[in-house]
């Protein structure tokens, strides 16, 4: 009987201690990783290589979701609003919403499905037909050549991908306002300027720089722990994808806690 009674306890337990576990390796992963950052050797052109992979490849799927979601977010608030008679906060909602959550949100989780698992299936190559093995060989730290440039390139790169999506995202609202809605095209730029304040820029390229580190983080920690053989491979890269887009919703919450919870 007490065997029973224990089963479903010790099950939780493992699970919970298992959880608590891959919260530590992650953590000493990341304390390896940043304690690299100013010590030599350095690999600029590696950074270089991953910005132009991780920021400006990324720019097109960023500025499509940011432009749609501007045009559908204005639908949605004029219909809202419409009960209301509040049609009027169309601009200024939208600016808002886009700068202070949907343009880091929506610009962190794409980001997280094209580069978390690009990272994951290259290391997790790399590890699997030994190139980090031969990496060590010749003195070469993979923490220093391989996570570091990446998750440096995806904490730079993401606040400006947040920055521009923002900008295409209240332009698909300007579009929709404008040509849809029947706004005036003064009143509608007027309004979002009025409205938009600097700390909300601010808040959102801060969102986006915390969004970069983790989704290059997940993508490098779970290459490096990745399985042997093809589905080793494939399941670093869904663990990765998924790891990330979860820490990308639950640090927005935290980080909106913090930045506006007053």
């Amino acid at each position: 009987m007490a065997a029973l009674i224990l089963a479903p306890l010790a099950t939780i337990g493992r699970s919970v201690m298992g959880l608590l576990a891959g919260v530590g390796r992650v953590s000493i992963y990341a304390g390896a990783t940043v304690s690299h950052l100013f010590r030599p050797p350095f690999y600029p052109r590696e950074f270089l290589i991953q910005l132009m992979q991780i920021g400006f490849l990324s720019l097109p799927v960023v500025g499509l979701t940011a432009l749609f979601t501007g045009g559908a977010l204005a639908l949605q608030i004029y219909s809202g609003g419409a009960r209301f008679n509040a049609e009027a906060v169309v601009p200024s909602i939208v600016a808002i919403g886009m700068v202070r959550e949907l343009g880091p949100v929506l610009g962190g989780l794409m980001v997280a499905g094209r580069v978390a698992a690009a990272i994951a299936a290259e290391i997790g190559t790399m590890k699997v037909t030994e190139q980090i093995d031969a990496l060590v060989t010749l003195s070469t730290n993979p923490l220093k050549y391989l996570t570091l440039p990446r998750v440096l390139a995806a904490t730079l790169s993401l606040p400006l991908l947040v920055a521009i999506g923002d900008s295409i995202g209240i332009f698909g609202g300007y579009l929709v306002g404008t040509t849809r809605l029947g706004f005036n095209a003064a009143n509608y730029i007027q309004n979002t300027v009025d409205f938009l304040e600097t700390w909300d820029v601010i808040s959102g390229m801060i969102k986006g720089a915390v969004f970069g580190f983790i989704v290059a983080m997940m993508g490098c920690y779970h290459g490096m722990n990745s399985g042997k053989g093809a589905a080793g491979v494939g399941r670093a890269t869904t663990n990765a994808v998924v790891s990330a887009s979860i820490l990308i919703l639950a640090s927005n919450y935290i980080l909106t806690e913090v930045f506006f919870s007053a």
